[in-house]
């Protein structure tokens, strides 16, 4: 595991930090999705799949171009695992009521399950981490993700 005590003072991080850094997140990862990566290999699902049922399962009746901006990614990328998810029962797609060319995707109940245990999974772990870390910490953490986030944005 990565030394992360040295302390450089200083406005600019030097490689060694950085690399520090990345290696935690990594590590940090590979922790965060070890448990719903199992439960996807046992479905031959993948991360691409969790991600799929999350957004879904956040907001129920989403169209697939609400998904695609929600996931960034292109239409290509979507359909291959969006119909797999949808062959195996797990997501439901209706036409809309207002435009019956839009479908709207659903979690199905066996979806749900799933969804559920998942992210729950990654809840459970990012509680704990919170509790042990203190709500300065969770605030910090959640401070630099944003930003992150924006950057892909």
């Amino acid at each position: 595991m990565v030394d992360i005590t040295a302390d450089h003072p200083g406005a600019s991080h030097t490689e060694y930090e950085l690399n520090c850094a990345l290696e935690l997140l990594f590590y940090g990862y590979k922790g965060f999705t070890a448990q719903p990566d199992a439960i996807l290999a046992q479905r031959g699902l993948a991360r691409v799949h969790h991600r799929i049922l999350y957004f879904v399962g956040r907001q129920g009746g989403l169209s697939v171009n609400q998904l695609l901006a929600k996931l960034g990614v292109s239409k290509q990328a979507l359909n291959v695992p969006l119909r797999q998810l949808q062959e195996a029962g797990l997501i439901c797609a209706t036409p809309s009521e207002i435009d019956k060319r839009v479908k709207c995707l659903a979690l199905s109940d066996e979806g749900i399950a799933l969804e559920e245990a998942l992210s729950g999974a990654q809840r459970a772990i990012l509680d704990r981490v919170f509790a042990e870390c203190g709500q300065e910490a969770e605030a910090g953490f959640k401070q630099v993700l944003g930003v992150l986030a924006k950057m892909t944005q």
